[in-house]
């Protein structure tokens, strides 16, 4: 069996950070019952463009691979029922939606605990479900610029910038399943279930770790540093090559000694104003100018050799097409395959969550409604005389 394969969890989730989360959980065997209200098409990921296909696009297949998925109105006495009805044979109720919604919605431990004491509700909000801002959405964009993020990215001199990926989205999607798994650990041991008050806001926060202790402690100002470089370490930062970018970061002092070597200036690792880490940081105006001039004389191809060679820590700054067919990450086997009615045979990336030797086994994302008769008459049990009356009531949506 896969590590997951023994849980159910009912997914009320769209779009990313959401989805992020609960598609590892997927790719480790859980069975995910994605929730998706049919008044407004299901998840709002399937109509994401440039590649979308009716209700399929390329950006829903990259975060909902492998679970099921079922159109249920609850706002309607019957879908809440069916809702509950799998509330009672689930493990958990994973949910991201702004912070008043979930109790709104009753889907929170104390809404629930009746139906099955030892469920877990885990909401992923973007500001939590308490605090002055529980009712305001939560995106990544906004929250990279409110927890100081976009403050300390990019040039000096340019303005604040925001990472070149959702980064908020997807490490919440992680923090979530974490919280998520934790809370079925003790719910199994104990027997009682509970909520998981997980927000990207909180996530944002949380891992501005050490610049906010060294703000909090000693009262450190973060700053956007030049060629992204690191704060404190020098050299470790983005050095332009003759024909492109690579990375060179000498986080010990072993390795300066080295890159003293590599660049033909073995004088430099005894010079008093390189010798030290603190030496280098306190003449970084004076020693990164030549260092950049070394860089630009040679292409990062010429570069790389005898870095690796010297076991510098360093490497190309590829672009997207690089990263997707660099060596390294076709022998982790980083990129999979899924068939698809619409899509064919899609490509995407692997989950990086590894547990034992056994490979993931990976299947597309569903169509919406997919697992309808799966849910309805397998899993639940119902005959064809209580799901039509449950259709014609409306609880799967009026195009049910």
């Amino acid at each position: 069996m896969r590590p997951l394969e023994d849980v159910r969890i009912i997914a009320v989730e769209q779009y990313g950070a959401g989805p992020f989360g609960s598609v590892h959980l997927a790719d480790l065997g859980a069975e995910i019952i994605k929730i998706e209200d049919p008044r407004v098409g299901g998840d709002v990921g399937r109509y994401v463009p440039p590649y979308t296909e009716g209700e399929d696009s390329l950006f829903f297949e990259a975060f909902n691979r492998g679970k099921r998925s079922l159109s249920l109105d609850l706002g309607t006495e019957e879908g809440r029922a069916v809702f509950e009805d799998l509330v009672r044979v689930s493990d958990a109720v994973y949910s991201n939606l702004r912070g008043d919604v979930p109790a709104k919605m009753r889907i929170t431990y104390d809404d629930l605990k009746h139906l099955n004491p030892a469920i877990v509700c885990c909401s992923l909000t973007g500001f939590g479900m308490s605090g002055p801002r529980r009712r305001e959405p939560g995106y990544d964009y906004i929250l990279q610029g409110l927890a100081g993020w976009m403050d300390i990215t990019g040039e000096p001199e340019g303005p604040p910038t925001k990472s070149g990926l959702s980064m908020v989205d997807y490490s919440g999607g992680f923090v979530a399943a974490i919280s998520l798994l934790a809370g079925l650990h003790a719910a199994r041991r104990d027997g009682v279930g509970m909520d998981c008050d997980v927000s990207l806001y909180d996530t944002a926060i949380g891992l501005l770790t050490y610049p906010a202790a060294w703000h909090l402690n000693e009262g450190f100002v973060p700053v956007r540093t030049r060629h992204s470089a690191h704060p404190s370490l020098v050299p470790f930062q983005a050095f332009e090559a003759r024909d492109g970018w690579l990375v060179v970061g000498c986080a010990k002092e072993k390795f300066w000694q080295r890159l003293t070597e590599v660049i033909g200036h073995p004088e430099w690792a005894a010079d008093p104003r390189f010798a030290t880490f603190a030496d280098r940081r306190n003449n970084q105006d004076v020693l990164l100018p030549l260092l950049e001039e070394i860089f630009r004389r040679r292409t990062v191809a010429e570069w790389l050799p005898p870095l690796y060679a010297a076991s510098i820590p360093c490497g190309p700054i590829n672009d997207v097409a690089a990263a997707l067919t660099e060596e390294h990450t076709l022998a982790r086997d980083l990129v999979v395959e899924t068939e698809h009615p619409v899509w064919g045979t899609v490509r995407q990336v692997a989950s990086p969550v590894r547990v034992g030797d056994e490979r993931p086994a990976y299947r597309r994302a569903p169509r919406r409604n997919e697992d309808f008769g799966h849910v309805t008459r397998g899993l639940l049990g119902y005959d064809d005389e209580k799901v039509a009356a449950l259709t014609e009531a409306g609880a799967f949506g009026a195009s049910a």
